[in-house]
């Protein structure tokens, strides 16, 4: 039996509400592929902050709560939201995080589900307590915007990258205990992940000096430079075993990395930027958020399976459609969410098909 994806609903915590239509079975069944459709379940949509656009620039979601989800945003908030998905409203914002004085540019949820951490172009990262929504630590010492944060699997560890061009560790109590320089990114650090395997303890950085960048957990001296693109990376991500690493950018091709062997294995070819990139947690799948849609990847087969395009109002002669910016899996892998430049995270849903 075959599987595809269609949208299940919206959130928008970030502008305004604005209640549609419910999408009839009929509908849903239409055809036998991954495919987009336009009509949301309901709209939550995020408040705009002052001088910003509210574009929502990171998600993240809990194996232990698996009825939240954490937003980042450019309105200068984190959302923390109430998953329902009832049929007349998926999901409401719980409670809004506020501490950062610039963009949200990232965001990360503990694998116990009681803490997140947030990067800022405020040059700072943010641990926060989800149960009360306060800050417990603030992260002080890169001297540029901050693009990237990556919990340990332990959480003992968190590392950041910046526009500085560093990549710092960092313990729980916003103590920074190494700063990466020697072999570093000559340009920003765009992306920063701890790869979940122990036997391989390593973290895999990305820059728009065109390079995916390896280190060493315990020394933190670099073991491997992955060369390829032919552009800045926007994102690197880590498959859930640990075992793969995916890259894209604005050469719109995704390159596949074993990690334990420390080569390049595949290339897929997105056909446009790449803005983020996610593993499926329990499919052999790795999304990747372009900017025209979402495009799933089959990587036994290695080939698309097909987009996801919402259906957008029309706009005028200079505006420009909203792009996809951040991605997300629920812990079940039943759930994509994706996060848009109109302030609207989307919500699509994996169905079995006949």
């Amino acid at each position: 039996m075959a599987e595809q994806l269609i949208l299940k609903g919206t959130l928008e915590g970030h502008v305004r509400r604005t209640p549609t239509a419910l999408p009839s079975a009929a509908d849903c069944c239409h055809r036998d592929r991954i495919w987009s459709r336009s009509a949301p379940l309901d709209v939550l949509q995020r408040p705009r902050g002052s001088g910003s656009n509210g574009w929502v620039t990171s998600l993240a979601t809990s194996m232990e709560n698996p009825n939240m989800l954490l937003s980042g945003s450019r309105d200068k908030t984190l959302i923390i939201w109430n998953l329902t998905r009832d049929e007349t409203q998926y999901g409401y914002p719980k409670r809004s995080l506020h501490g950062h004085s610039h963009i949200v540019s990232d965001c990360v949820i503990s694998s116990d589900g009681a803490y997140a951490l947030s990067a800022s172009w405020d040059k700072t990262l943010r641990l926060w307590e989800l149960a009360t929504g306060t800050t417990t630590r603030r992260f002080v010492g890169h001297t540029n915007d901050v693009l990237s944060v990556s919990f340990s699997a332990d959480n003992r560890q968190i590392v950041s990258g910046s526009r500085d061009r560093t990549i710092k560790l960092w313990n729980t109590l916003g103590d920074c205990k190494y700063t990466i320089t020697d072999k570093g990114h000559t340009e920003w650090v765009s992306c920063v992940r701890f790869s979940p395997n122990p036997q391989n303890p390593v973290i895999v950085s990305s820059g728009w000096d065109k390079l995916v960048k390896v280190w060493e957990l315990s020394t933190c001296k670099l073991q491997t430079d992955h060369i390829g693109h032919t552009g800045y990376i926007n994102t690197v991500t880590i498959s859930p075993d640990g075992s793969l690493c995916a890259s894209g950018g604005k050469d719109g091709t995704t390159m596949l990395w074993d990690l334990n062997e420390s080569k390049h294995l595949y290339s897929l070819n997105a056909n446009d930027e790449i803005h983020a990139l996610v593993f499926s947690p329990n499919r052999y799948w790795l999304c990747a958020a372009t900017a025209s849609s979402i495009i799933i990847f089959d990587l036994e087969k290695k080939s698309k399976v097909d987009e996801l395009k919402p259906e957008f109002p029309a706009a005028g002669k200079k505006s420009r459609e909203p792009e996809c910016v951040s991605l997300a899996w629920s812990a079940d892998g039943q759930t994509l969410f994706a996060g848009y430049t109109d302030n609207i995270i989307r919500a699509w849903g994996v169905m079995s098909r006949a």
